[in-house]
């Protein structure tokens, strides 16, 4: 409850902000009575738009409705209270109860609200408490901006209030002294009588009167007129300004870095704070089009010839400026919120969100519009681009690809989720030279059409995703993500002239460098590998990486080096048949999936040459051993141990057949390197049971019958020939002792770089299991049709406890 505690500080504009997000959608009272329970729940992890995540929001749902009806069955002390609350759990019931993904929203809108503006008081006590009167942030600097903005605008618009009250004015004086004038005509077609003399002299002085005060007036109108045009002149030109800022800066730096997230940056989503800022933007300027709009009218009824040229036209140019301007917010806030995946595997499922960011200040929900996505090629992406229309043909099908977009009050968000998007098919381009599949690019393009004014302005809006790979099959995956990693990294933006886009200042569709420096590509395989990993590369396992990158163990120095797309992924490394992103993008996943608390807990070397390990190791007495990425076995993590020859007083260093992700789906890392005995050391004198205990299976002698009645058996880590260097202790407790001589490895189990004398070259290597049938399990080892000893030596299963089979 921590957050609710530091909400009640909360003071002023802050506290008025927060109670802004609280209504009928959820009661500030409920947050006040739920207020441990809801910070207790994991709202920043479940994703409403991920259908994935239904059953759980579902649930949360169901248990949060649960949790307010007991708040208010137990509220006895406050009688109004109890009233409301009884009121919210109908409310709750009738709105969230079958649409959980909603509930999801609104509350986690109103805590990221609330956060916001916990950490706004709390970096203004700290400046106040400093007495800091530094530059403002970009946030403050904005915000001041728009208020300039928001009282020039009121400054005008009470101009023009006076300019039409005077110019009503003015009319009705006009009026007045046409009615002299005609006064006067009468007079004049009558006999000269002296009373007759005597009223037109006096008509006559009148309305010379009205006239000059009407020629003052007029002049007074021009004058007026053109103050109003310089002043809104120079509100278009700080609105152009202060939106140029907003668009090209925040809104490009918000999409960049969302494209960074796709390789695991950060992502500080302050797209909420964007479009507060945009909203505001579209509010000024539809205020000042209408005031504007206003004295056009007023231009037209009242004609005035003037010196300085002709007014009117002054403000048709400005009106068509402005509207411009809006027409540039409003196609450019169009935005794609959530992503849809960059590798895109056909006839399966994916999800994507647009938003249009200024779409409730100009109640587009009135007219709910709809929004089409399909697949678009680079080549077509490139021709929207410069012709800047809607595309008519697409590159393939997807079903369930249109969607309604629709206004949310609680979080003031005119969006569409699509949800079940399915890929069904593709047309491919033709391939040049070593191309593949797998380095063509796609964008999904998403368009929709609205009115706004009465109909009186029409907008066609559209905007493409992020670059997507096509892939049919999972084998394809590794060098489409690839292709996606460099493009999100090196896809730097670029200037495209006025002629091709007016406002457009994104890059040429999906043009990408053929080289990079080393140094940012090792900031990139770092920023993959902590945000798969949770632990970054050092500085030596990235040493390691450019040797492997660039195929050359003698440089020591990468800083100015470029490494190249083909060296990244194209060229097989040397005597290998896969290369370098191949080999790094297995060993991430292999990390990622079965070794990710080891390799955060520092006990996995991993980027590290086979001579470097020997090297080290031989320096560390017997037993010790580390663990090391293989570079012949992709997604490979063998295991190097020392063992001192007593009779050759020598120290010899072995290196285990390489387990890998399908190893480790059957026995962990942890339990492996606990089952081999003659391991002591985790390098460099860290020992094992103090490295790796905390990861052990937990064991016991007597397993009893699982709930099928079965008991499970257990599968042992044995290396054949060193059972007896384990300290007088067996390999694993209540292992059954072979009478066997220990078999050596079967030859066809070492993979290919083994037998051809690679690097990886196992040593009196043995494996925890082959590629047996697990059939073979259900067998009963002690039947009367076996024939006693049964040699296993055709099989690599070392040791197998006995379980006992139902009967």
């Amino acid at each position: 409850m921590a957050q609710w505690a530091k909400l009640q500080q909360l003071q002023g504009e802050a506290l008025r902000q927060v109670q802004n997000v609280y209504g009928e959608h959820f009661p500030l009272e409920v947050r006040f009575v739920l207020a441990q329970w809801i910070e207790d729940k994991p709202w920043s992890e479940i994703d409403p738009d991920n259908h994935l995540h239904d059953n759980y929001a579902a649930s949360l749902c169901a248990s949060f409705i649960q949790e307010l009806e007991k708040k208010a069955s137990e509220e006895d002390s406050n009688f109004i209270m109890k009233i409301k609350l009884d009121e919210a759990v109908v409310y709750f019931r009738d709105n969230y109860s079958n649409n959980p993904q909603q509930l999801v929203r609104v509350v986690k809108h109103c805590l990221q609200a609330e956060s916001k503006a916990i950490q706004l008081a709390e970096n203004l006590c700290v400046q106040m408490a400093n007495q800091l009167q530094g530059p403002s942030t970009i946030h403050q600097e904005i915000s001041q901006h728009l208020d300039k903005l928001k009282k020039k605008t009121q400054e005008t618009e009470e101009e023009l209030r006076r300019m039409q009250q005077e110019q009503e004015s003015f009319v009705i004086q006009y009026q007045e002294s046409s009615k002299r004038q005609a006064q006067i005509q009468q007079l004049t077609n009558q006999t000269n009588t002296q009373t007759n003399l005597e009223m037109l002299t006096k008509l006559q002085r009148d309305k010379e009167l009205l006239d000059e005060a009407l020629r003052q007036k007029a002049s007074s109108l021009v004058q007026q007129r053109q103050v109003l045009a310089d002043r809104h002149k120079d509100t278009l030109l700080q609105v152009h300004s202060l939106q140029t800022r907003v668009l090209d800066d925040e809104l490009i730096k918000w999409k960049r870095n969302q494209q960074l997230a796709g390789n695991g940056a950060v992502f500080d989503n302050n797209l909420d704070q964007i479009q507060e800022w945009c909203e505001y933007l579209v509010e000024i300027i539809w205020q000042n089009r209408q005031q504007i709009k206003r004295v056009e009218m007023l231009c037209t009824q009242l004609p005035i010839n003037s010196s300085m040229g002709n007014i009117l036209e002054k403000f048709h140019s400005l009106n068509s400026e402005i509207t411009g301007l809006l027409s540039s917010l409003v196609t450019s806030t169009f935005v794609i919120e959530k992503l849809p995946p960059q590798v895109m595997k056909t006839n399966t499922r994916f999800t994507a969100t647009v938003r249009l960011l200024v779409g409730g200040k100009l109640n587009v929900h009135m007219t709910p519009p709809q929004v089409k996505v399909t697949i678009i090629s680079e080549a077509q992406a490139n021709s929207l681009l410069k012709n800047k229309v809607g595309m008519t043909e697409a590159s393939g099908e997807i079903l369930n690809n249109t969607g309604t977009m629709e206004y949310h009050h609680a979080t003031r968000q005119l969006s569409v989720s699509f949800r079940n998007m399915q890929l069904r098919k593709i047309k491919r381009a033709e391939k040049k030279g070593t191309e593949s599949v797998m380095d063509e690019k796609f964008s999904l393009l998403f368009q929709s059409e609205f009115k706004v004014g009465g109909e009186e302005l029409v907008f066609r809006v559209w905007t493409l995703s992020l670059p997507v790979v096509v892939i049919v099959h999972g084998n394809q995956e590794p060098h489409a993500w690839a292709t996606v990693t460099w493009d999100n990294a090196f896809a730097e933006p670029v200037y495209i002239p006025p002629k091709m886009s007016d406002s457009y200042q994104g890059r040429v569709p999906f043009a990408v460098p053929d080289k990079v420096p080393w140094l940012q590509m090792a900031e990139v395989l770092n920023m993959k590998f902590r945000a798969a990993c949770g632990q970054g590369l050092s500085a030596e396992n990235l040493q390691y990486l450019a040797t492997k990158g660039f195929r050359n163990s003698q440089i020591q120095d990468f800083s100015n080096m470029v490494i190249t797309w083909s060296q990244f992924c194209k060229e097989p490394l040397p005597d290998r048949n896969f290369t370098f992103w191949e080999w790094f993008y297995a060993i991430m996943k292999v990390t990622r999936e079965h070794l990710r608390v080891l390799w955060n807990d520092g006990v996995i070397i991993g980027f590290i040459s086979r001579r470097k390990a020997e090297e080290m190791l031989l320096k560390r007495p017997s037993g010790s051993f580390l663990l090391r990425f293989s570079d012949s076995e992709l997604g490979g993590v063998t295991i190097a141990w020392v063992v001192e020859d007593p009779q050759q007083e020598t120290m010899d260093v072995f290196m285990l057949q390489p387990f890998t992700s399908r190893d480790f789906t059957i026995r962990s890392l942890a339990d492996r390197i606990n089952d081999l005995k003659h391991l002591s050391y985790l390098y460099p004198d860290i020992p094992k049971d103090q490295a790796f205990g905390k990861y052990y299976t937990p064991y016991t002698e007597n397993q009893p019958p699982s709930s099928n009645g079965y008991v499970k058996p257990v599968l042992v880590t044995h290396i054949p020939g060193w059972t007896g260097m384990s300290s007088g202790m067996d390999s694993y407790p209540g292992t059954p002792q072979s009478s066997f001589h220990p078999q050596s490895p079967d030859p066809s189990y070492h993979d290919s770089s083994s037998m051809a004398g690679g690097s990886d070259q196992p040593m009196h290597a043995g494996v925890a299991v082959s590629d047996m049938d697990y059939d073979f399990l259900n067998m009963d080892l002690m039947s009367g049709d076996m024939e006693v000893p049964v040699d296993f030596s055709s099989i690599n299963v070392s040791d197998l406890v006995a379980y006992t089979k139902r009967e």
